[in-house]
């Protein structure tokens, strides 16, 4: 009983992350089309049967280093509620790095979240489901505002050389994600809209062993502007992920 339950609940999400994928992509007019590079540090410990810490490390840039470049930093604490759900909370911040024009201020955003990870199976692919909560805090040259933001995030791994019913601890990868952003406090803060932002994402990667991953990928990052046209960002990115 337990299992056909999960199996329902996997599906349900899944068919939620690639109907809501379609949706904004349907009511584009204009794009502002953006390149970008992306590199990342995705690490996990566990410390025991209950408790652990995450971090995530990110540097991101325009073309080039020195456009539209920001450091993202973002530690937290995992309680391990089960062998498949993790309850997390911690806090993030950003710091643009690059050299803004006239005397403004490099811009800031200390964030505070909670999040909820599932992992299950997907027509028997191995699949995370994360719920995310931010409570958002944005430095401003002229002011600061507050804001709350939900996330939904599903990706799968498929093991290219390796059969899907066994455990995948060493070969090459395919991962696969979608992850939806909703403002649902002081949206007007933002962007006057309920939609922010979604990001379509597919790589390649190795797994070197059950602790490391590293993976080359394309993301395809579509966010909603308060004014037209809205932002098509179409980001290379190089991730490691390390589980300790």
């Amino acid at each position: 009983m337990k299992r056909t339950a999960s199996k329902f609940v996997n599906t349900l999400f899944g068919l939620m992350a690639i109907i809501c994928l379609l949706i904004p992509q349907t009511s584009i007019k204009a794009q502002d089309n953006q390149f970008g590079n992306w590199y990342a540090w995705f690490n996990n410990i566990k410390f025991n049967a209950k408790w652990g810490m995450n971090n995530d490390i990110q540097f991101r840039a325009g073309k080039n280093w020195n456009e539209n470049s920001l450091i993202l930093i973002r530690p937290g604490v995992n309680y391990y509620v089960s062998a498949n759900q993790t309850a997390s909370a911690g806090y993030a911040t950003t710091l643009v790095t690059h050299k803004l024009t006239g005397d403004q201020p490099r811009l800031t955003e200390h964030r505070i979240w909670e999040q909820y990870i599932i992992t299950g199976r997907l027509l028997n692919i191995p699949v995370q489901h994360r719920f995310r909560l931010e409570q958002r805090f944005l430095k401003r040259p002229d002011e600061s505002v507050f804001t709350q933001r939900a996330r939904y995030f599903i990706r799968g791994i498929i093991p290219i050389n390796s059969p899907l019913q066994q455990p995948f601890n060493k070969g090459w990868f395919l991962a696969l994600q979608n992850e939806l952003f909703f403002n649902i406090q002081n949206k007007d803060n933002v962007n006057g809209s309920l939609f922010d932002q979604n990001r379509a994402y597919a790589a390649f990667g190795y797994r070197f062993s059950p602790k490391y991953d590293l993976e080359i990928g394309y993301m395809n990052q579509f966010s909603k502007r308060n004014t037209q046209p809205n932002l098509l960002n179409h980001i290379a990115q190089i991730a490691f992920y390390t589980r300790l």
